[in-house]
């Protein structure tokens, strides 16, 4: 190891150390608050979107602060992804939606003007301006006192460096084989890349400009594979498995290595809240259940089941990090999550049998829609805990 590695080691086993002795101390101060009251599913009003191959309608909406429910109608001939923007942020997203189908959003949203993407990336955009209300106003008054939340959230932030070194060193390794024309180190260093990628999306996924250069999927693009925007993981991952080569794949490489570079700058000087990372911990278990788990990204290597634990084992560090913190003031709630989470755990490693490499063609429909219904009980049950320690 060189003098910068083991020092920026040091560094990092510090503020571990740091972060721990403040979460030890925190862990007592955690308790109840008042927290706002959500529609009963029979009574919760849909908004509806429908979105069609250029356009969604409406384009333009305005809403009061709190909770809403959009019902999103796929009217194009190709699945979509709607999400809303907070200018390069994702604030909630549902991503494949089949043609002909509907998806249900449920987002929670303050004050503010907001974008909505309108299924193909390259369409344009609509606004979405929400106003304060009462719910806003009660909303932050509700809040618990986020000290107590200081060690969780800097050990989560020592995993996110320490995940973003491992991504860079990979992406770097992999752009080395892929200009060397090694197709089988180039496999592995791609999978040693794009692991703790996914084991970060939940947080590093929500900037909008990047994960749209870093991972988009050929079907939200116009003219999919051929389209000029069609970058990152999975335009490597059309070459390395779908063509079995590495010719014509030394730039995207070098892009991928500066766009991951970025990320790791941008993580670094995020500023998290734990309301903010349990409720996007919620919906991104939910958007996998009704994306990737049920359908596949990986249309050439199909190595999703990689992926789908990755992703899993970021998932698990936050609540395991939060779990002392939860415990005393909502123990059945806390108990319900962790449960889920094995539960998902062991329905997931059942489907890999012993093979992490197992290609995710080999997942029966119903195989795939029994896991999806484990991590829908798990986005589920956090965003019960969520309610219940006044983060949501």
């Amino acid at each position: 190891m060189s003098k910068n590695q083991s020092s920026q080691s040091s560094g990092l086993m510090k503020l571990a150390v740091a972060g721990s002795a403040v979460l030890a101390i925190a862990a007592g101060g955690v308790f109840y608050y008042a927290t706002i009251t959500k529609k009963s599913a029979g009574d919760e009003k849909l908004i509806p979107i429908e979105v069609g191959a250029k356009a969604c309608d409406p384009m333009n909406l305005t809403l009061p602060s709190g909770f809403h429910s959009f019902e999103i109608h796929n009217r194009s001939d190709r699945p979509v992804e709607w999400e809303i923007l907070d200018g390069v942020m994702v604030v909630e997203e549902r991503e494949n939606i089949i043609p002909g189908l509907k998806s249900i959003l449920r987002a929670q949203l303050m004050p503010g003007e907001y974008e909505i993407t309108c299924g193909l990336l390259s369409n344009p955009r609509g606004k979405l301006i929400v106003t304060p209300s009462e719910h806003s106003e009660a909303s932050a008054a509700a809040k618990p006192d986020t000290r107590a939340f200081i060690g969780m959230l800097s050990e989560y932030k020592v995993f996110l460096a320490m995940q973003s070194n491992a991504m860079l060193k990979g992406a770097e390794a992999l752009q080395a084989a892929i200009e060397a024309g090694d197709l089988e180190a180039a496999r592995v260093a791609y999978l040693q890349a794009r692991a703790p990628y996914k084991r970060i999306e939940v947080t590093g996924g929500r900037f909008a400009d990047l994960s749209a250069k870093i991972d988009p999927v050929a079907t939200y693009l116009e003219k999919r594979e051929d389209d000029p925007a069609f970058t990152g993981f999975h335009r490597i991952e059309s070459g390395l498995w779908g063509a079995n080569s590495t010719d014509g794949l030394a730039l995207f490489a070098s892009q991928l290595t500066a766009d991951l570079s970025t990320l790791k700058d941008r993580l670094k000087a995020a500023k998290l809240t734990p309301d903010m990372l349990l409720r996007n911990t919620s919906s991104f278990v939910n958007q996998q259940a009704e994306g990737q788990i049920l359908s596949g990204d990986n249309a050439y290597s199909h190595l999703d089941l990689t992926d789908i634990s990755a992703k899993l084992d970021g998932v698990e560090k936050t609540l395991t990090l939060l779990q002392p913190l939860s415990e005393k003031p909502a123990a059945n709630e806390t108990k319900t999550v962790m449960a889920a989470l094995q539960d998902l755990r062991s329905t997931l490693a059942g489907l890999s049998a012993g093979e992490v490499t197992r290609s995710y063609t080999d997942i029966d429909d119903g195989a795939r829609k029994a896991l999806a219904e484990k991590a829908k009980a798990l986005s589920a049950a956090i965003s019960k805990l969520a309610a219940a320690i006044g983060l949501e």
